[in-house]
């Protein structure tokens, strides 16, 4: 997997063990998810303060 934050149009460096764990959170909340199972190829998320 591979992650990318970009936050106001700036892309942020992440070291290897933030990636992993951001990954994780993400497809451990969106794989339970009704019709979504652990087949998908993409994710798109975005936050808004």
């Amino acid at each position: 997997m591979e992650i990318e934050l970009i936050i106001d149009n700036e892309k942020i460096d992440m070291n290897d063990f933030v990636q992993k764990v951001l990954c994780n959170i993400v497809s451990g909340a969106v794989e339970p998810l009704h019709g979504v199972g652990d087949e998908w190829t993409e994710v798109s998320l975005k936050i808004k303060q």
